[in-house]
């Protein structure tokens, strides 16, 4: 293989291995949604980013901390339903982004890249930065599991149990906003909330408790990576969206082994 796809599969597995078990979070709390607030608000990130001189990478996961704390804090005042707030929020962020791009004048990557992403292009740098703040998503992930996994059973008894759901749901927020910030490089805008929801759909039929549907979205996201580079160098085809196909192609094997195994 080449240094570049090597690279690439490296990247987009590291970013898997991380996001399946939050995408499960995210089909059990119904936040999919957010995914794409996220995502919207990572474009005011990257301009407000290199208009403030920083990277790209720490504009996105500051913007998405502030849409976070901005969220918690409209729902904890519950005069909209949350999917109004989130439509708001999200409308909000993604124009603003483009405004803001607007003044970069001439900013380096160009608007397909921010859209599709450029996984090809991955530097082990890129490899290494995602391997360390994936792995302090995972260690954080450990820490809030059980209040996670009671929140979204339950919020109201989550509560009673004495669990504090607004830090709770801030925390994973944040890290969901770290997670779209890595993936963004790999699949884009467009594209990264699928690489979120789709594995952990995928598997949800198979899984028999949490824990294990949370391993097989990290496997099923790990398989699709593979599979979406594999198919991008066999068909010259964008490898974003290549993958994101072939987490489709799981997804629809999730649906019809199941049923074929039942008859």
């Amino acid at each position: 293989m080449d240094d570049f796809l090597i690279r690439a599969l490296l990247g987009g597995m590291g970013i898997a291995l991380i996001s399946g078990p939050l995408g499960a979070f995210v089909s059990w709390r119904r936040m999919a949604f957010f995914g794409d607030t996220l995502a919207h608000g990572a474009l005011l990130g990257i301009a407000l980013g290199y208009l403030a001189g920083i990277t790209a990478d720490a504009g996105m996961i500051l913007i998405g901390l502030a849409i976070a704390a901005i969220l918690v804090a409209l729902q904890r005042g519950k005069n909209h339903a949350s999917d109004t707030l989130l439509a708001i929020v999200s409308h909000w962020a993604l124009a603003l982004g483009l405004v803001a791009l607007s003044l970069t004048n001439g900013y380096g990557p160009g608007l397909r890249t921010i859209l599709f992403g450029d996984i090809l292009s991955a530097s082990w740098g890129d490899v290494a930065w995602i391997a360390g703040c994936g792995a302090g998503v995972a260690i954080a992930l450990l820490f809030l599991w059980r209040p996670l996994l009671a929140a979204a059973v339950d919020e109201e008894l989550a509560r009673v149990e004495g669990v504090p759901v607004a830090w709770v749901s801030f925390a994973f927020m944040a890290l969901l906003a770290v997670v779209v910030a890595l993936a963004m490089k790999m699949v884009g805008i467009l594209l990264v909330t699928a690489l979120l929801i789709i594995p952990a759909a995928a598997v949800r039929p198979l899984a028999a408790t949490p824990e294990g549907m949370a391993a097989m979205s990290a496997v099923a996201g790990s398989l699709s990576v593979a599979g979406g580079l594999w198919g991008s160098f066999r068909f010259d085809t964008p490898a974003g969206p290549s993958i994101v196909v072939a987490a489709l192609v799981l997804f629809a094997l999730g649906a019809v082994v199941p049923a074929f195994l039942r008859r």
